[in-house]
């Protein structure tokens, strides 16, 4: 009886797609949409499946200003198998801010080896704004996957977003050490590309540690935004504003402005972009920069 129930169980993983094997899928998905309601960003649509959620949009900056929503992804990480695309559509004049209440946490690969994927893409209508704001993600060692981001802007949209990746857990003594991660991003602007980027995190490589690679940092952050109207000065305002480091560069690329840094902390990567994040935003949107009350919990 044991052995028939068991492969009952088996035969019905299998069948549901939730297998236990080398050739595991757990898909979920969010799909989202915002549009300008008379002056007013409305969250348009919301349709998911798993465990990829939102809550109710919130607007600090007013009923005129703009939609603040959070991303919800209750497992709190992406472990062997699972498959997680996000999409979102910012609407002609509309403008949304979305951020996560918690960071993403890359768990380490089964027995089998069996990787994640994470595909995100972002459109951007004419005269819309996105801000993309995710809490850190963290990669514990022997986490294998692929992370995967377009962004599609079209007519004179604008972006401003940032990734964070912490490297390991240094302070448990969990260091990276093994598995392999491919980042790739890729922004696009009325069909030319603007921005293309394909980063694999491979401790075993040699441009993990070498000097013209990642140099050995356990941190690493890029923050871009696209629409300054001068960027010369925006660039001007980053170097004025923010406390100079070996540890950070910006430069502008194909009215992309980018931002990177390398290091070893986790505190002082997500200080640097929220910095920059606020002497830009003024610059790109018009607006003072609005914390999303999430981050002080």
């Amino acid at each position: 009886m044991t052995a028939y129930l068991t492969a009952m169980d088996t035969e019905r993983g299998q069948g549901s797609g939730h297998r236990f094997d080398a050739d595991r899928h757990w898909a979920a998905s969010l799909e989202l949409g915002f549009d300008d309601h008379a002056g007013v960003t409305r969250l348009s649509r919301a349709r998911h499946q798993g465990p990829l959620r939102v809550q109710r949009p919130f607007y600090p900056e007013g009923r005129q200003g703009v939609c603040h929503l959070y991303l919800l992804h209750p497992p709190g990480g992406l472990v062997s198998g699972d498959a997680l695309t996000i999409s979102a559509q910012v609407g002609e004049r509309a403008h949304a801010l979305l951020t996560t209440p918690a960071a993403n946490k890359l768990y380490k690969a089964d027995s089998h080896g069996v990787a994640w994927s994470q595909q995100t893409r972002l459109d951007v209508a004419d005269d819309a704004v996105l801000e993309w704001l995710p809490q850190e993600t963290i990669a514990f060692d022997g986490s294998r996957g692929t992370q995967a981001m377009r962004i599609d802007l079209a007519g004179s949209a604008r972006c401003l977003g940032w990734e964070v990746m912490a490297l390991g857990r240094p302070a448990s003594e969990l260091p990276y050490v093994s598995g392999r991660i491919e980042q790739r991003f890729s922004l696009v602007r009325d069909g030319k590309p603007l921005w293309l980027e394909r980063q694999p995190l491979d401790p075993l490589h040699p441009r993990f540690a070498g000097r013209w690679g990642q140099g050995g940092a356990t941190v690493q952050a890029t923050l871009w935004a696209i629409g300054l109207s001068d960027e010369r000065a925006a660039v001007d305002a980053l170097r004025d504003a923010l406390e100079a480091s070996p540890r950070w560069a910006v430069t502008v690329r194909h009215g992309v402005l980018l931002l990177r840094y390398l290091g070893a902390s986790r505190n002082e990567a997500w200080s640097l972009c929220q910095g920059a994040w606020e002497c830009l935003r003024p610059l790109l949107v018009g607006r003072k920069a609005h914390v999303p009350r999430i981050w002080l919990t």
